[in-house]
């Protein structure tokens, strides 16, 4: 089962420790789910769809996927 978390710092700790993170917009309403894959666990928080960018810059993911354009931004170490 999926665990959400409530707090941004939390999750880029998370984040961290994560293979993946993907991002899904919502069709409706002003969200996003954001969902890091850990080796046992997927996390997810939602956002607002204004406050992506600024979350998105912050994690630490080797890999953010995009899930609705397929678009795929890989993070260099």
């Amino acid at each position: 089962m999926p665990v959400e978390i409530k707090d941004w710092k939390e999750f880029v700790e998370i984040s961290a420790r994560a293979s993946e993170c993907r991002v899904k917009y919502a069709r409706k309403g002003n969200v996003a789910k954001i969902k890091a894959r850990t080796r046992r666990v997927l996390y997810t928080i939602k956002v607002e769809k204004d406050k992506v960018e600024e979350l998105l810059k912050e994690l630490k993911c080797p890999r953010i996927v995009f899930v609705d354009s397929g678009e795929v931004r890989e993070v260099k170490k």
